[in-house]
């Protein structure tokens, strides 16, 4: 069949294929179903950059696509592609402007039963505590670019030097929270200072703090191993670097831009711009990238950590009796230099996952000793008005997708055929008729984010489920969202 004019080939029920033609190094490959190419991917221009990435120096095995494609800046959102690190590149294309846009999942003691007549205050606090929207600030005081630095080395364990935390929280945090390539020299000055009133802030667009039910369990084992059972209160948190990361990214567009002209790159779209890994450029990105990274660690770190206090407030109970600990932290706009086998090699590689989440499986390493049986968590957002997953990494996903799985929804339509659609509803009441209490900054946010804007998650995880890339664990519904 063509979409788009290009051609893609079915190999089973979940993955589909482009073959390499023209100038494309490696075939596309894309993890998805019938239904979902035929309903969302005939007029989206995302196919035709997973053709563009296949272009980049150095790619291997496959440009990837997940089930939540959609089109994005330079790689498709939903993209993955692994790079070599001798005679590759690395794009920002393939990060993303949101460096380090992920989601953590934080658990609780609480059953839905003991608080629901207290979730509208829970959700008004919340909203009132953790300041969102566009050039949110205030969370904690005003940082000096002495202390941003140091967040950018450390990540979330300055947070949890300064209180916000405990060690446990460092653990159970992808990368430990830091990635220690950070090189705070390539981060530009304006960057930092965007960063100095953005620690413990949510930002806006999709970025939220939820608060869910556990609404199924679908692996009993690995749920318990994971703290989840069914009924359970759980936060959900989903923001990233702020304006820092997008500083970086802006910063450093501009500078790959002129080194693709300098190392002669001929790619199929601006937008991939790229320097290779290892020169001078390609370092120096890397370097503010990490840094960038650490800031979102950070950053979800001191939100969670608010979360926390104000559960406790709010509800009038100890510690103890919250029993809150986080489940996990992952990130998903991001290039990390990984070990993968790459045709029966084990080499390290540039793996970009740009809207794409690390799904490491068990035994590996990378992941805390207490997940060493289940796989990573892989943490999936849905959108405000339906549910989201948490599933498990496989080994599978180490064979075919560089240790990647979908990282949410996937927009359908865009923010302004979004806010059309919701002109003259009153969506604050659909959402509360459906049980979601709602706090936002504006109605213009609340109409771009709701339900019709999205896929349905459920079909998006069905695809990696049933591919043998993650698989489902339990099943999230939200009760109360804040929204920049």
């Amino acid at each position: 069949m063509k979409i788009q004019g290009i051609e893609i080939t079915k190999i089973n029920d979940t993955l589909w294929e482009i073959p390499k033609y023209g100038g494309m190094l490696v075939p596309g490959r894309i993890y998805t179903s019938k239904n979902l190419l035929d309903s969302t991917l005939q007029n989206d221009e995302a196919i035709k950059q997973v053709v563009n990435v296949a272009h980049l120096p150095g790619i291997q095995k496959y440009s990837l696509a997940m089930p939540d494609i959609h089109w994005g800046y330079g790689f498709p959102i939903g993209g993955v592609a692994a790079t070599d690190l001798d005679e590759g590149v690395i794009s920002p294309g393939g990060v993303g402007y949101d460096i380090n846009c992920g989601v953590r999942l934080a658990r609780t003691s609480l059953e839905f039963n003991s608080i629901k007549k207290r979730i509208s205050k829970l959700i008004e606090n919340l909203f009132k505590n953790v300041p969102t929207g566009v050039g949110a600030h205030g969370a904690i005081r005003k940082l000096s670019a002495k202390e941003i630095k140091n967040i950018l080395v450390n990540g979330s364990q300055w947070a949890v030097e300064q209180g916000f935390g405990s060690d446990e929280d460092i653990i159970y945090t992808e990368e430990q929270g830091k990635l220690k390539g950070a090189d705070t020299g390539a981060v530009s000055n304006r960057a930092i200072e965007r960063g100095m009133d953005q620690a413990g802030t949510l930002g806006s667009g999709n970025h939220f703090l939820e608060v869910d039910i556990v609404k199924e369990i679908y692996d009993k084992e690995k749920a318990g191993v994971f703290g989840l059972f069914k009924g359970q209160i759980v936060i959900l948190i989903h923001t990233g670097s702020r304006g820092l990361g997008y500083q970086v990214c802006d910063d450093y567009l501009k500078v790959l831009v002129e080194a693709g002209n300098k190392y002669g790159f001929k790619l199929p779209d601006k937008q991939l711009a790229c320097a290779p890994v290892k020169s001078e450029e390609g370092q120096n990105y890397l370097g503010a990238m990490q840094a960038a990274a650490n800031f979102a660690w950070n950053n979800r770190q001191i939100i969670m950590h608010i979360a926390k206090k104000t559960l406790m407030q709010t509800l009038n109970i100890s510690e103890s009796e919250l029993d809150f600990h986080l489940v996990y932290d992952v990130c998903h706009n991001i290039a990390k230099i990984e070990e993968h086998n790459i045709n029966g090699e084990v080499k390290k590689v540039c793996v970009h996952r740009k809207g794409a989440t690390r799904a490491f499986p068990p035994g590996n390493n990378q992941i805390p000793a207490k997940y060493s049986f289940t796989g990573q968590p892989v943490l999936i957002p849905g959108d405000m008005g339906r549910y989201s997953y948490v599933l498990a990494g496989t080994e599978k996903a180490m064979d075919e997708t560089f240790g990647s799985s979908c990282h949410g929804a996937g927009r359908v339509k865009s923010r302004h055929k979004a806010l059309k659609m919701g002109k003259g509803r009153n969506l604050v009441a659909e959402l509360k008729k459906a049980g979601i209490e709602i706090q936002a900054k504006g109605y213009r946010t609340i109409a771009e984010e709701m339900s019709y804007a999205y896929k349905d998650v459920s079909d998006v995880v069905d695809v990696m489920d049933k591919a043998g890339i993650s698989k489902k664990v339990a099943k999230l519904r939200p009760l109360g969202v804040i929204k920049g």
